[in-house]
């Protein structure tokens, strides 16, 4: 197995700095767990950041002495980022005198309440400024390090589906229920290696599969009929995320065929399409405009894709009216899809990352349909 490239955390710190004249900001309170581990690499439950154009200092509390000391030591902060451990007064107090001297201090307004923006105002005694998505649009171009750790958790979920489709070709012996397959996929993928799922994995079968979000029942999956797989691995913190619709047992119908080829059809073009330069939301007009020639605009019920990475659904967005401009490092899914109500849908999706001339699919699992 390749050994991964390190990820480079050092820096991104310098970054977020740079941002910070365009978000009218001179410091940055950072709540969001994921975007601490993004900054600083601890993976605590609990922790804040607090970034000022001179300093940096995370605080937790005492479960995290040793994990946050040497964590922020191996991403290579250690002596730029500060560390202390205290209660929540204490913790608090410190971000407080850390942001003393800087007069517009921003918060994070996606992640904190009402109350804790009033909480806040009071502590600081004046205003925070809301911010969105500061931290998330540096996240938005992944490094080396962060594309090698999606390829595993892909190349993972790969593995089992391979591992588990057996289940499914069998069902005309051998009845398998849709919760049933969801946990022996599950079960292949940690043993695979995923540390755990990159989310609820869905498996919705025959009419189930017109639902786009079903989650899993002890339904009994009939040989013929679609059934709409879509899972991820994590790995090391980071995602993937795969949807394959598979035939099981035996060949579909006429109707689910149709919805199969023409599904197939819309991705083929909107994973073409995507490459450096263009628009997430070019990218789901393709996706749109082949579902809509066939006459099925209506049963596209959903945007093309998203961004991935420490989150399952993060920027940027595929969406017919998003605006992003793809670089080299972007990672994101084309899921289109099909639904009709009593009869079943179809969805195919990939995650791919941006390269300097086109995209990589990190997801390689087959597309073809039967079981």
């Amino acid at each position: 197995m390749a050994e991964l490239r390190p990820l480079q955390v050092a820096g991104r710190i310098d970054r977020l700095r740079v941002a910070f004249e365009g978000a009218g900001i001179d410091a940055l309170i950072v709540s969001n767990l994921v975007n601490v581990r993004y900054l600083t690499g601890f993976t605590g439950s609990a922790g804040t950041l607090v970034v000022t154009p001179e300093t940096a200092v995370l605080t937790t509390d005492g479960r995290y002495r040793t994990q946050s000391a040497e964590q922020v030591s191996a991403a290579g902060l250690g002596g730029v980022v500060d560390v202390i451990i205290g209660g929540v007064g204490e913790q608090r107090d410190a971000i407080v005198a850390a942001v003393s001297a800087t007069p517009r201090v921003g918060l994070e307004s996606n992640h904190v309440s009402w109350a804790e923006a009033t909480r806040w105002e009071e502590l600081l005694g004046r205003a925070p400024i809301a911010c969105s998505d500061v931290v998330e649009v540096l996240r938005e171009i992944k490094d080396d390090g962060e594309i090698d750790r999606m390829r595993r958790a892909a190349s993972i979920a790969d593995a089992a589906l391979a591992q588990v489709l057996p289940i499914l070709a069998a069902t005309g012996t051998t009845p398998v229920s849709e919760v049933a397959f969801a946990l022996a996929l599950d079960t292949a993928m940690r043993s695979l290696g995923a540390e755990a799922l990159a989310f609820e994995t869905i498996v919705a079968a025959g009419e189930n599969s017109a639902k786009p979000h079903h989650s899993p029942t002890d339904r009994i999956i009939q040989p013929g009929e679609p059934v709409i797989i879509d899972f991820g691995a994590m790995y090391e913190g980071y995602r993937s995320d795969m949807t394959r619709t598979i035939v099981a047992g035996t060949k579909p119908n006429a109707e689910v065929q149709a919805m199969l080829d023409l599904v197939k059809a819309s991705q083929a073009a909107g994973v073409q399409a995507v490459k450096p330069g263009v628009t997430t939301g070019s990218i789901d007009e393709v996706c749109r405009t082949v579902i809509a020639e066939a006459g099925m605009a209506e049963r596209f019920e959903h945007s093309t894709g998203h961004g991935v990475g420490l989150d399952i659904h993060e920027a940027p967005w595929v969406a017919a009216t998003a605006e992003t401009i793809l670089e080299p490092g972007t990672v994101i899914t084309v899921e289109p899809g099909v639904y009709v109500a009593g009869v079943g849908g179809v969805r195919i999706e990939d995650t791919l990352v941006v390269t300097k001339d086109g995209a990589e699919a990190l997801t390689q699992f087959t597309k073809e349909v039967a079981a």
